[in-house]
């Protein structure tokens, strides 16, 4: 069955333990579209930095987010869906991931990639973190938080739609879902 999605990426950002690979996964099965996720892209220097509780650099993650754009940009040119599992904490991060769009004209926002922000509060998600940490599932340690929700930066101007991430996952991704099928015009109200 083909994706009501072709041509089209969908980015779950947020911050570490917000749910992105969780919502990701559901959305990309639910839709029908493939699911990268932007961890596995990340060299394994990257990851030891972060394992042990150092913030990455401009110079680790340009190059990281440029090889998820590469990515993204080979999807895009077969015309596949695709949902993506990224932080893009920053407007400069996701003006990278836009670029996939060969018709993109930077600082439109007007793009097939598309943002959703998984919105939910340092508490939970430090105890996402530590759950995680505590399972061996995940390289983020959650001393980490602070230095990315201090990174987080949202303007309004790039209509990024901020769903609730507190709520659980199937109601996330249906509240997705029912945003994906709304005109490009309704999707700028949220």
């Amino acid at each position: 069955m083909a994706s009501s999605l072709q041509g089209i990426a969908i980015v779950i950002m947020g911050v570490s333990g917000a749910g992105k690979s969780t919502i990701g996964e559901l959305l990309a099965k639910e839709t029908n579209c493939s699911f990268l996720d932007a961890d596995d892209f990340h060299p394994q220097s990257n990851k030891e930095k972060m394992r042990n509780g150092v913030p990455l650099s401009e110079e680790d993650r340009i190059p990281w987010l440029e090889a998820v754009g590469d990515a993204l940009r080979q999807s895009l040119a077969k015309r596949q869906g695709v949902i993506l599992a990224c932080s893009a904490l920053r407007m400069r991060y996701r003006e990278i991931l836009r670029s996939a769009d060969p018709n993109y004209k930077p600082g439109s926002y007007n793009c097939v990639v598309k943002f959703v922000l998984l919105d939910v509060g340092a508490e939970v998600l430090a105890a996402r973190l530590d759950k995680r940490a505590a399972e061996g599932k995940h390289f983020m340690p959650s001393k980490l938080l602070k230095s990315q929700l201090e990174l987080l930066q949202i303007d309004e101007s790039e209509g990024i739609f901020k769903v609730d991430a507190a709520f659980s996952p199937q109601v996330i991704v249906e509240t997705i879902q029912d945003f994906l099928k709304r005109s490009p015009d309704q999707r700028m109200e949220k």
